[in-house]
């Protein structure tokens, strides 16, 4: 295949990848495939453009218009959607892996357009309640009304779900009246590049409406205002970076971080293993630890339980994941595919290597077997 080079959309413009883009990689076999950013952006230009176009053409609809609008661009995405899946298997990411992005991104696309037309009304100002008396005979009532904010939301997405990452922020955004420039993880970006793509084909938003970083977002933190809000998803590390930008604190800029999520399985002490809760623990925790290469934001870090139960689990887990497939995501004989990239495997690894220190592998290999064709030494399966 040619070398993929992932744009930006800024302005109405399409803008490829400067002379420091970063090299993209196939994830299972490690062959380059792209670049991406290294653009010298007009990224204030790109948030006037949102603000002066988009914002208001979004905000000339009412909440219905908009919900119309969202489901048909879902409906233009879910009969365009095979596509996506084949450029999703780069990213390491199995059949099933990519459902739950793509399918999973199209489908709350789908929700927030019902939701826009049952609970939404047929207008440009949301009602928050009831009209408030404020005074004794009526001379001074309050009421709460919800509109659209007047400038631009910028999302900047996480590697691990380039489609749904996109779609999940985009559909509340845009069902608001907000126009919004997402920025993707570089990574994986090139996926969220060719949904992107179709929904600016599709001619159903406004100008202005959506535009799209391909690489870093330069000093747009700077150039953002009180009418602006940032939406992130990342680790916490980087979500306290940004969230510290002074202009963002100088100017009172939303900031709603979706970070680190710290999830668990618990076997509880009472569960036996001729009980059939043990059989459906180890098959959720297997599913964890094997869906999305154990990149899905919502995966288990620690499984509990009993001391008396440890070695069964153990054994459990690990007659079930032996017969896991790794390899070459494109073939029906494997389960599970690679990690999105190299950063990707050297953070995984720094964490094995951490958890050395008190405690021991019982599952999995340096070297797991592979099943596929010229996967040597070039993937970055964990």
């Amino acid at each position: 295949m040619s070398l993929i080079a992932v744009q930006s959309f800024a302005a109405g413009n399409w803008i490829g990848p400067g002379a420091d883009a970063a090299p993209l990689h196939n994830a299972f076999s490690g062959a380059l495939i792209g670049h991406a950013g290294g653009a010298a952006l007009d990224v204030a230009t790109m948030r006037q453009h949102a603000i002066a176009t988009g914002g208001p053409a979004l905000r000339a609809m009412t909440f219905h218009d908009r919900a119309r609008m969202l489901k048909a661009l879902a409906q233009y995405l879910n009969d365009r959607k095979e596509s996506l899946y084949e450029l999703s298997y780069l990213t390491g990411a199995t059949r099933a892996d990519s459902w739950i992005d793509i399918d999973g991104g199209i489908g709350t696309m789908f929700v927030f357009a019902s939701k826009g037309r049952r609970e939404m009304p047929d207008a440009h100002v949301y009602l928050d309640g009831e009209v408030e008396m404020l005074s004794r005979k009526g001379s001074f009532v309050g009421q709460h009304v919800c509109t659209p904010l007047q400038g631009v939301a910028l999302h900047i997405n996480a590697f691990n779900f380039p489609v749904w990452g996109m779609l999940e922020k985009l559909a509340p955004t845009l069902l608001a009246g907000v126009p919004a420039i997402v920025k993707p993880a570089t990574a994986t970006g090139y996926l969220t590049e060719a949904a992107f793509r179709m929904i600016i084909e599709s001619g159903l938003l406004p100008d202005g409406a959506v535009q799209l970083i391909s690489g870093g977002v330069g000093p747009l933190l700077d150039h953002l205002g009180a009418q602006d809000a940032v939406s992130f998803t990342g680790s916490a590390d980087t979500a306290l970076r940004l969230r510290g930008n002074v202009n963002l604190q100088r100017n009172s800029v939303r900031f709603a971080a979706e970070q680190d999520s710290l999830n668990a399985s618990v076997l509880g002490p009472d569960v036996g293993i001729d009980d059939p809760e043990f059989d459906l623990f180890i098959k959720e925790v297997s599913t964890e630890i094997t869906a999305k290469a154990g990149q899905k934001c919502t995966a288990v870090r620690r499984i509990l339980v009993s001391e008396v139960m440890k070695l069964a689990v153990i054994d459990a887990l690990e007659a079930r994941l032996a017969a896991v497939t790794l390899g070459d995501p494109r073939r029906d004989d494997v389960q599970m595919g690679a990690l999105a990239s190299a950063a990707q495997k050297a953070d995984v690894l720094e964490k094995c290597a951490m958890f050395a220190s008190e405690a021991r592998r019982v599952i999995g290999s340096d070297s797991p077997p592979l099943s596929g064709e010229g996967l040597g030494g070039g993937g970055v399966f964990g």
